[in-house]
This record gives structure tokens, C-alpha cells and sequence, in this order.
């Protein structure tokens, strides 16, 4: 886990679920840290430091674009 970086940072549990799903899809290894601590006590996400989604440097680029395409691809009506 050494090797792992930070690609991004999620305040609610609730908001890493598809994200996980998508990663687990594509074989790609990932850690989110505080996932735990912040289900039990969402209030305090912040003081925590958020869930943190991180990942070996070799899958930054391609996590990196699975989450630009979320972002893009979102619709709010």
C-alpha cells in the first residue's frame, strides 16, 4: 500500500459505490481509505480526511479517465 496515491477524495460512502463496482470490473487494484470509519460517522468525513480512493501509480491514468467519463457522464435533471 506504499505505492498507492491518492486520485480522489469522496465525503460519503454512498458516493464510492458504483465507482467500486467499475473498478472491480476492470481488475484494477484499489484502497479506499477511512471507507470504514467514515460509514460510522459520516458527520465527521471531513476531520477523518474524506474517503480517499487510492490506487497503484501504474492505473492513475486509466482511473483518472473511468472517473472523468462519471463526471461527464453525469445527468442531473
Amino acid at each position: 500500500m506504499t505505492e498507492f496515491v491518492t486520485i480522489a477524495i469522496f465525503n460519503f460512502a454512498h458516493e464510492i459505490t458504483v465507482l467500486k463496482s467499475i473498478l472491480d470490473r476492470e481488475g484494477i487494484p484499489y484502497l479506499f481509505q477511512n471507507e470504514n470509519l467514515v460509514s460510522i460517522d459520516p458527520l465527521a468525513s471531513i476531520a477523518y480526511g474524506g474517503i480517499q480512493l487510492k490506487v497503484h501509480p501504474n492505473d492513475f491514468e486509466k482511473v483518472q479517465t473511468i472517473l472523468d467519463n462519471l463526471n461527464n457522464n453525469l445527468k442531473i435533471v
